[in-house]
């Protein structure tokens, strides 16, 4: 085969044009585009440096703004808590007042009622006496024909009423 023939003689030649293209490239690429890159990746980085510490910095910020909302919460809640036990407190003596109140004033009526009923009672068994007595003589007088001492039949009437 003829062309493996010329290889030995073209080998050189191409050696030589593969090390000016790659001299070329390396050049080309390393000193004109690789600072380029390298710029960029920096920037990038610092950037990123940036946004990372902002994004530190807005969290720190809104922790301490939750710990602060967290305890005025706490403190409202507290605050809250303390006024329902004193509404709790006034609510509770004022019922216990209008109790009081309440029984004083049932407890007189209650005094009240109880010396009406005994006056009414005293006044009704006195009614009652008085009815017996009358009876009594009646029945007597109508029995007997003779008209009893009113005295004495008013004590023994007592007596019976007393032993029930």
């Amino acid at each position: 085969m003829p062309q493996i023939s010329q290889a030995a003689s073209i080998y050189a030649s191409q050696l030589f044009w593969l090390a000016i293209v790659f001299a070329a490239v390396y050049f080309g690429i390393g000193r004109a585009m690789v600072p380029k890159i390298e710029r960029t990746i920096d920037d990038r980085n610092a950037r990123i440096s940036a946004d990372i510490a902002a994004a530190e910095e807005a969290r720190n910020t809104a922790r301490a703004a939750e710990e602060g909302y967290t305890a005025s919460l706490d403190s409202a809640r507290s605050q809250a808590l303390k006024l329902v036990g004193e509404a709790k407190a006034k609510a509770t003596a004022s019922t216990e007042q209008a109790i009081k109140a309440g029984n004083a004033d049932q407890e007189k009526a209650l005094t009240d009622a109880t010396a009406r009923i005994t006056t009414a009672k005293a006044t009704a068994l006195a009614g009652i006496e008085d009815a017996t007595v009358d009876a009594v003589e009646a029945i007597v007088a109508k029995l007997s024909g003779v008209t009893p001492d009113r005295a004495t039949v008013a004590a023994r009437v007592k007596a019976e009423l007393a032993n029930g």
